[in-house]
This record gives C-alpha cells, structure tokens and sequence, in this order.
C-alpha cells in the first residue's frame, strides 16, 4: 500500500547504573543512579527521582494497601551523566581504546565511563 518507516531506537549515552544529573523539569539540580532505561520510549528510571503517589489495592506484598511513592520515567533529554573525575554534568563522548573496542568518554575529562 504506502511505505513504512521502521523507527529503529537511536543509541542512548545514558545506561544502566550511570550516575546522572537533572538538567531540567521539577527534580532539576538532583542526582540518582539510573535504575532502567527504556529505549524505545526514550526514557529512563532514576533511583529516587520524580517521585509520583501511586494508590495500590490490598495485595500479597501490600496487605493494606494505600498510597505508595515511586519513580517515574524522566525523558533522556533532562539527563546528564556525571563526570566520574570532577563530579560535574558532562557530554558524553565515544572513542576506541587501547583494545580497538568502542567506550563512553566523558567530554570534560577525557575518562572513560565504566
């Protein structure tokens, strides 16, 4: 019928682990481990930022039920990973290493993101 495009995800700086920054939004200025990224959406979890109640029925692991507090998806473009040397938000750079494997650099320092 028509063409279709297949949005294929874009490669995202921030994983799993990283230690970022709030650049912008409500939580801007507060810093969390990302706890999961959702590619497709664009998105990631931060450990205890942007904080939304969430009114949860009686259940096993919550027998009287109520309002609980946890973290919704931030969109990648407010987040900055943290320059593991200075501490300060950075870019985040690729280059080959000294085994010809491409690694996340960090712009300010030049180190190298495990």
């Amino acid at each position: 019928m028509g063409n279709k495009v297949i949005n294929t995800p874009s490669k995202l700086k921030i994983r799993t682990g990283d230690l970022v920054k709030v650049i912008a939004g409500d939580s801007k200025g507060q810093q969390g481990k990302v706890l999961s990224v959702q590619i497709d959406k664009n998105r990631a979890i931060v450990e205890g930022i942007n904080l939304v109640s969430k009114h949860t029925k009686p259940n096993a692991a919550n027998p009287n039920g109520g309002i609980i507090k946890k973290e919704a998806a931030l969109h990648i473009s407010n987040l900055m990973l943290v320059d593991p040397k200075s501490g300060k938000a950075t870019r985040v750079g690729r280059k080959l290493n000294a085994d010809g494997k491409l690694v996340r650099v960090a712009k300010i320092s030049g180190e190298e993101i495990k």
